[in-house]
């Protein structure tokens, strides 16, 4: 009992942090002129990394046990790779029934003149590349600092006084809601009115959480939910949005915020709930 209940003043104080940094960061970004997406965007993921490790520090005065080892590769390339297979199952049926178009200029512009500032664009294959290996690392570094508090520390302290599927849930759903208010006063929508935006997004963060949860307990491995996070941003912002044009409805159904990627990682999350009496 004693053990249930430190645990738990550890979960409360990782949340309590959480919430006094994010509010700290918000109000330095409603006071900012500049309203620098990139860079308060980075400080918000990283609230949740910071203090887990402050969490970690008072309770244990180390920082193990956040699964830093890297475990078996087989999980950190299914980690790399649903995202991809969940994006071509919906974005591709999207484009097959024409409700929404494919545009690899706009994929092109978007990476060399946003991000690499060229004047003269690279081709189509080589830009894929480059936002392939490079968008990833890159989005590593601001996954990292969410997924050493979600996955890294709550994930698995959750786990040792509950069940998967609850630890899944209850994560997912924290998750979901600390993202609101980025969703509501940051711009971090796609387009969507915000009463449709929301319940998409909480059921695609729900979902995906039973993944991130189930590959994180699993392996092992911190790193298998780093990689699945940069990816699922990776091709979902970084590759597949760029490549689609909007018709209409098309954003209803593709982009964080439609119900293409919601029913889809639900139906994941199914799966793996189906093989949660396979994690140690």
């Amino acid at each position: 009992m004693k053990t249930n209940e430190n645990i738990q003043k550890q979960l409360i104080t990782f949340l309590l942090i959480i919430l006094a940094l994010s509010i700290i960061i918000y109000c330095l970004y409603f006071a900012s002129p500049s309203k620098n997406m990139g860079l308060f965007g980075l400080g918000i993921m990283w609230t949740p990394g910071v203090a887990a490790i402050v969490t970690r520090l008072i309770y244990q005065r180390n920082l193990r046990n956040f699964g830093w080892g890297w475990g078996k590769t087989r999980y950190q390339i299914i980690s790399y790779v649903l995202p991809f297979v969940f994006c071509l199952v919906v974005y591709g049926i999207v484009w097959l029934i024409e409700l929404g178009g494919i545009s690899t200029e706009n994929f092109i512009t978007n990476l060399n003149r946003s991000i690499l500032g060229l004047d003269k664009p690279l081709s189509f294959g080589i830009s894929l590349v480059i936002m392939a290996i490079v968008g990833l690392l890159i989005g590593s570094i601001y996954a990292l600092g969410e997924e050493i508090g979600w996955r890294g520390f709550f994930v698995p302290e959750l786990a040792k006084i509950t069940s998967y599927s609850k630890t899944s849930f209850i994560v997912g759903a924290i998750w979901a809601v600390w993202h609101i208010p980025g969703i509501l006063f940051m711009g971090y929508n796609s387009g969507t009115p915000v009463w449709y935006a929301i319940p998409c997004f909480f059921m695609m963060i729900i979902g995906l959480s039973f993944l991130m949860t189930w590959l994180r307990l699993k392996s092992g491995s911190l790193w298998t939910a780093v990689i699945i996070h940069a990816s699922h941003n990776l091709f979902i912002q970084g590759i597949f949005d760029p490549l689609t044009t909007d018709m209409g409805v098309t954003k209803y159904i593709t982009t964080e915020f439609g119900i293409g990627l919601a029913v889809v990682y639900i139906i994941a999350a199914y799966f793996f709930w189906k093989k949660r009496f396979k994690l140690p």
